[in-house]
């Protein structure tokens, strides 16, 4: 009989506990969104600073596909600062959270690269006499944790056998690729880790006809 009352009071307990949490969970809102990368799409790891009348309240992280979400908030206006190394400060004002209502934030979300603060990545080509070969394309991917390469970028050299891409900052491993009619694809990694310039160079050699 005592067991019986006893498991019987443990459930009312649980029971009202749910009651509460669901109850709290309606007078409290949240924010979600999806940051960006200007010309590259969405972003993982940029650190998103939740804040009301100056003061932080909450604190997350966006994930490989640029999403995040913070819940939690009590009813009223707050403003967001969106931060990454390499690029620039994102803010957005007057956000209005509702209770028991996550707010979807407008497709606007889109930091640039800071321009002081990048990796730049630089590709010469060459042809055999040491002479540069403009017009030859050079294809970049990003070297993923599990070795697949993911393109991120592809474009012509100019007329000094030149592309420049401009990357984040952040340590990575990109792999260059030169396409170039009559020769073999010639395939090149360099590792990126912090803001200067990284020099690649490839030399075409087309067999003799």
């Amino acid at each position: 009989m005592n067991r019986s009352r006893t498991i019987v009071i443990l459930l009312a307990a649980l029971l009202l506990s749910a009651v509460a949490a669901v109850a709290q969970g309606g007078k409290t809102g949240g924010i979600k969104g999806k940051v960006r990368v200007k010309g590259e799409g969405p972003t993982a790891d940029v650190t998103v600073v939740v804040s009301q009348n100056e003061r932080e309240v909450a604190q997350t992280t966006s994930n490989g596909k640029g999403e995040f979400q913070v819940q939690g908030l009590e009813p009223g206006t707050y403003s967001l600062t969106l931060r990454k190394t390499g690029l620039s400060v994102g803010t957005l004002n007057n956000i209005q959270v509702k209770a028991g209502k996550t707010r979807a934030l407008p497709d606007r979300l889109i930091l640039t690269i800071n321009e002081a603060s990048i990796a730049r990545v630089w590709g010469s080509v060459f042809n055999q006499g040491g002479y540069s070969v403009p017009n030859v394309r050079i294809e970049l991917a990003r070297v993923e944790a599990d070795g697949r390469a993911r393109k991120i970028d592809g474009r012509l050299t100019n007329e000094s056998g030149q592309v420049v891409f401009k990357l984040s900052p952040e340590k990575a491993i990109y792999r260059m690729t030169v396409i170039a009619e009559g020769a073999e694809a010639q395939v090149k990694d360099v590792e990126v880790d912090g803001a200067m310039v990284y020099r690649v160079a490839f030399t075409i050699e087309r067999p003799p006809k």
